[in-house]
């Protein structure tokens, strides 16, 4: 059986469209189209409801679709394991990183890295801790940080760094004047915030709803340097962690009360074949990151 239709099928699936799968799979989309008709006719299934533009798979569909991704990773998996029989004189790693950490933690680490393996190629993929998760489970990364509560059981994980989560004030606020802050008092303020599926943003969700609080969002952006400039000016307040914050920035820092701490780590599928590339990041990523156990 030829695979390729599979992996049509499952740009498809992910997509919800024969175009934006043919754009992701670099193909044109009659051949999206008839590979799908030919894997149709030869299973003898509607895979695919073809209602209008609406495009969904079919319960057939669904349960084909288990089976395609397993079938793709395995055969991707032994492909790389085949060709690392050479060495490690290639390779790629392909490694999700949330904003935060991907602007102030992990350039000089990436920068170390590429000058002592200069043959592999790094792709690096920003976006939030959630998003970077769900696209490592589905195979579109092999390496992400994620935030180690949340861990699901397809994922194994090695601790990368524990960070406060601060609140961020302009030096004239009022709470430059408190040691620690009360959650309460917190959600009484207008907020700047990340926007949903970056785990600042869920740890804020999830302590105003321990609270029963409404949070008061005034800013929502995904751009550190405009979060600060916002609170710097007084038009609301923040949490960042420990290692954002610069000298020169004119913000203030306070814990809450009690303190939240952030345990992040690097994951990857249990079920997957780690290739010589990704395990020689994780090593390095292990003897040059820091993991700082504080209470």
């Amino acid at each position: 059986m030829d695979i390729k239709p599979l992996r049509y099928f499952i740009a498809i699936a992910r997509t919800e469209s024969f175009t934006k799968a043919a754009q992701q799979l670099g193909v044109a989309q009659p051949a999206v189209s008839m590979a799908i008709k030919k894997l149709e006719a030869d299973l003898g299934l509607t895979l695919i409801h073809r209602a209008d533009r609406n495009i969904g798979l079919t319960d057939e569909g669904k349960k084909l679709l288990t089976h395609a991704e397993k079938i793709i990773q395995a055969t991707d998996d032994a492909l790389l394991e085949m060709g690392e029989l050479k060495g490690l004189s290639q390779g790629e790693v392909r490694v999700g990183i949330p904003s935060m950490l991907g602007s102030y933690y992990f350039p000089p680490i990436l920068m170390a890295f590429r000058h002592k393996y200069p043959t592999i190629t790094l792709k690096v993929i920003e976006g939030g801790t959630w998003q970077l998760q769900k696209m490592l489970e589905n195979g579109e990364l092999d390496l992400s940080v994620i935030v180690a509560e949340t861990l699901p059981d397809g994922l194994e994980t090695q601790a990368l760094i524990r960070e406060e989560m601060l609140v961020t004030i302009a030096t004239d606020h009022p709470f430059s004047q408190l040691d620690k802050i009360p959650p309460d008092a917190f959600f009484d303020e207008e907020l700047v915030m990340f926007k949903e599926g970056y785990f600042h943003r869920r740890i804020v969700d999830k302590l105003a709803k321990t609270c029963k609080k409404t949070p008061k969002i005034g800013f929502e952006t995904n751009l550190i340097p405009l979060i600060k400039s916002i609170t710097q000016q007084g038009f609301g307040i923040s949490t960042l962690l420990a290692m954002v914050i610069e000298e020169d920035d004119e913000l203030i820092t306070r814990s809450f009360d009690p303190p939240i701490w952030l345990d992040l780590g690097i994951a990857w599928r249990k079920d997957s074949y780690l290739s010589k590339a990704n395990r020689a990041f994780l090593e390095f990523v292990n003897e040059h990151g820091r993991y700082k156990r504080r209470a």
